[in-house]
């Protein structure tokens, strides 16, 4: 295909990664790179360091990245920047939940459906839900998020389960300083597709508040396959003095959602309706030699799904009905010793689950399916000492992690780096991954297993960062093994199926990123994975690749971008159901005055036909327009 060969020279010819510049009439705002060297991470660690002594790979998407790509959910422009991570769609608009939704996550061909190996966190806080123990998609929007910190491969001795293939951490917006900041965004376009966003942000001495509402709907580029939510996020904190601030905050989103089936086999009245919410209370200090959080949070959710029906059949007599929750404290806190020391400890607690049942027309022949609770408790440690007028760098950690129903695991990981120049960094790793059992693959459904034991895998990794011509150029190098075993898959046992661990993993690669700015008008951006799977999952591409530019100039802002996409399966049982397309999008912006901007944007325009989910064609060329205020 010409396209692929074109794209494929481009970024030859660009080089890689993702920088952006925000230009209000002459004003220009430089936004750092997403493998700057001096930019301070927090996720690979807790504590905050410096990015080039943290021997993990990690991607940084900032917010004028996520104002750019005008998207409400987060998940297309993650999916764009970070290589290895793989996030599937099946339309214009919304994920869904049950049989044929979207929305499932893999790093590195580790996670997949359900998403039980990828950890979303916002600021820290686990958002997957307590009986299905996966998050969902549709949760996570682009209008209450600050910056997004990506850990591409295990990070479970700091974060525990579902950790195993990396960390998703969507860091949240705060007023910096006094006054009061409100800005909206209007957006509509094809299948009647519709965006509102209000945020309003204020600060007042040590207090500050921001609440972000959000409205989207969509008719769907198929019958049957409509989508509306509407969200919330709230946030309240007070700094008490220059070493502690405190917050709490809200995020809920109810979300109905219609799943039309196959094109093969289509359904009728596959209706979900999913009221989500997180919320939590935290401290944090910080001093000079120590700093700490501690962190109380609560998820619930409640699902009404119907399982609809295909032509000529009847509806089925019951609808599934799930309350769930999970609820728990997490606890650190960093101390340097002496010089070059930074020694982390921390706790946490979980407990999460909850009831789900067949409801039918007469209440009295309800099937529950599970009433359960579990919990899991642990602590870790993790000890980073720096040498040579810290040059090299060694991090050490381990994890003691307590399950109800399976015990007692031991996580440990082990990782150096090594600052040969200023612009230079060197890394290596070797970690551990693991992922408990949900309930809902112990014990809800056939092929439920009470008997199931963790997932697990070995992660190792060497890296390299290198900055050029005075900074303009960043270049990011990784290559990686992965070596898993005890993977839950299902198998036909007497006749019935049922879930055992019998899966392996086996996983090799490498990744390529990096950013050149040309001037104060231009950027260009890109990204590539490669994923050689010896066992394949779905929907983890062997060949992924991102190409983007970016041009402001006085009240004009354009961006383009083309991924391609190559060898990435639909139906690991057929070796024909391979899909590889390329998506070319593009964006442009006006600013009318610094307060008002009109945008234009275009999705897949050379209307590509290509499938993600088998049997769910993706639309075509889209087209949407709008209007972002900000006073």
């Amino acid at each position: 295909m010409d396209i692929i060969k074109i794209t494929i020279a481009i970024a030859t010819l660009m080089v890689l990664g993702v920088h952006h510049i925000e230009a209000k009439g002459n004003k220009t705002q430089q936004i750092n790179d997403s493998i700057r060297l001096e930019e301070v991470v927090v996720t690979g660690t807790i504590p905050s360091v410096n990015l080039k002594i943290v021997p993990m790979s990690i991607t940084i998407v900032e917010q004028q990245q996520i104002k750019n790509r005008i998207e409400p959910s987060l998940l297309p422009l993650l999916t764009e920047q970070v290589p290895g991570l793989f996030i599937t769609q099946r339309g214009v608009m919304g994920y869904g939940v049950s049989g044929g939704s979207a929305g499932t996550m893999s790093i590195r061909g580790v996670g997949g459906a359900p998403t039980a190996g990828v950890l979303i966190l916002i600021d820290g806080h686990p958002q997957y839900m307590g009986l299905m123990g996966h998050p969902l998609a549709d949760s996570y929007q682009s209008a209450m998020t600050e910056r997004v910190e990506v850990v591409r491969g295990p990070a479970s001795v700091l974060y525990g389960s579902n950790a195993m293939g990396g960390v998703i951490n969507i860091i949240t917006k705060k007023q910096k300083s006094d006054g009061l900041h409100q800005s909206s965004r209007i957006m509509y376009g094809s299948y009647n597709t519709l965006n509102i966003d209000l945020s309003s942000q204020y600060r007042k001495n040590k207090l500050y508040a921001n609440i972000d509402l959000g409205l989207n709907k969509s008719d769907g580029h198929r019958e049957n396959m409509d989508f509306s939510q509407k969200n919330m996020y709230a946030k309240i904190g007070y700094d008490i003095n220059k070493n502690w601030t405190a917050f709490t905050d809200l995020n809920i989103s109810k979300t109905n959602s219609s799943n039309p089936g196959t094109v093969a086999l289509p359904l009728n009245d596959n209706d979900a309706n999913v009221t989500r919410g997180v919320t939590s209370i935290a401290a944090e200090n910080k001093y000079n030699k120590t700093s700490g959080i501690i962190k109380f949070f609560y998820n619930f959710g409640s699902h009404h799904i119907n399982d609809g029906y295909i032509d000529g059949d009847q509806p089925l007599p019951y609808r599934f009905r799930s309350n769930d929750d999970m609820m728990g404290f997490s606890i650190n806190q960093s101390y340097s010793f002496f010089a070059g020391n930074k020694t982390t400890a921390g706790f946490d607690y979980q407990k999460f689950g909850g009831k789900a049942w067949n409801k039918f027309v007469d209440e009295s022949d309800n099937v529950d399916l599970a009433n359960i609770h579990l919990h899991t408790l642990a602590s870790f440690a993790n000890i980073q000492q720096s040498f040579i007028d810290n040059k090299l760098t060694l991090n050490g950690g381990i994890r003691l992690d307590y399950h109800e129903k399976n015990g007692s695991k031991l996580i440990p990981q082990f990782g150096i780096s090594y600052i040969p120049t200023s612009t230079s960094s060197l890394k290596a790793i070797v970690s551990k991954g693991f992922r408990n059992p949900t309930i809902r693959e112990m014990y809800m459904f056939p092929p439920q297993n009470p008997d199931l034991k963790p997932e697990s895998l070995m992660n190792y990794e060497i890296s390299a960062i290198q900055s050029l011509i005075d900074n303009k150029l960043n270049i990011g190098v990784n290559l990686f093994l992965i070596k898993g075993s005890n993977f839950i898959k299902t198998a036909m046992i007497d006749g019935k199926p049922l879930n055992i661990n019998s899966g392996e993993v086996e996983n090799k690669g490498f990744e390529i990123t990096s950013a050149y700015q040309l001037n104060t008008n231009f950027r260009f951006n890109a990204n590539y994975s490669y994923l050689n799977m010896k066992h394949k999952i779905v929907a983890a591409p062997k060949n992924k690749l991102y190409v983007g530019g970016e041009f402001s100039k006085g009240k004009w802002h354009i961006s383009s971008g083309v991924q391609y996409i190559n060898n990435l399966y639909t139906n690991i049982q057929n070796d024909d159901a391979k899909e590889s397309f390329v998506l070319l999008n593009a964006r442009i912006k006006y600013s009318i005055t610094n307060n008002i901007d009109l945008f234009a944007k275009g999705e897949n325009l050379l209307n590509q036909n290509y499938e993600i989910n088998e049997g769910f064609p993706m639309p075509g060329a889209t087209f949407f327009g709008g209007i972002s205020l900000s006073l």
